[in-house]
């Protein structure tokens, strides 16, 4: 009798240590704040073991009081733990109250109160839209085009005398010339030897008249 007292004893022990082991208790929930894009979040995990289900409350708080209720949802644990999501565009350094029911179990409000990261969630930049054109704007380029000024018959007929005019020899140029030539400096020259010719011709001329009538003399 004394050793089945002691093994019912031990046995009991051990139903009772286990069975304490899997009771749900508040240390099994955690809650955290994250960003989903660019939107908060609120999240919850139960790692009861045991799956007793659990009711979670989520409420913002202000100096201490309940401000309004993000929302409410029942979570079964697990030994992976299962967690739930409630959306909230959290602002940063906000102050959250998660209660947690389960049964006769739990019902008391996770310690210490939630408060969100103090770096809000980052808005994700949307790609600029590049403009496509429109058949407007097509149309307009090639008027544009034709718009763009051309020389007139006036500039053309103008630049014209001046071509000529800058072809033509300036006297200096002439006279340049003339000096290469030499025909400047041999005028004089010419000259003096054309009245030498002169005069020894009408010197010749004078002594044959003059010998003409000495012969006719005689």
């Amino acid at each position: 009798m004394r050793i089945l007292g002691v093994a019912t004893a031990s046995a009991a022990l051990t139903l009772g240590a286990a069975g304490s082991a899997l009771a749900c208790d508040i240390s099994d929930f955690s809650a955290e704040a994250k960003c989903d894009g660019a939107k908060g979040v609120i999240t919850v995990t139960d790692v009861d073991a045991g799956g007793v289900p659990a009711t979670v409350s989520v409420f913002l708080e202000s100096n201490g009081a309940d401000v309004k209720k993000v929302g409410q949802q029942v979570v079964k644990g697990s030994a992976e733990g299962t967690t739930i999501t409630f959306e909230e565009d959290w602002l940063p350094n906000a102050e959250y109250r998660i209660h947690v029911k389960a049964a006769n179990l739990v019902d008391e409000d996770i310690k210490p109160n939630l408060t969100t990261p103090s770096t809000a969630c980052k808005t994700e930049d949307s790609p600029t839209p590049t403009p496509t054109p429109t058949p407007s704007d097509s149309a307009s380029t090639p008027a544009e085009e034709t718009i763009t000024p051309s020389p007139s018959a006036s500039e053309s007929g103008s630049t014209a005398p001046a071509d000529t005019a800058s072809s033509a020899p300036s006297p200096a140029a002439a006279e340049s010339n003339l000096a290469e030539t030499g025909a400047n400096s041999n005028t004089g020259i010419i000259a003096g030897i054309a009245a030498a010719l002169v005069v020894i011709g009408g010197g010749a001329v004078f002594f044959g008249l003059r010998r003409r009538g000495a012969n006719n003399s005689r």
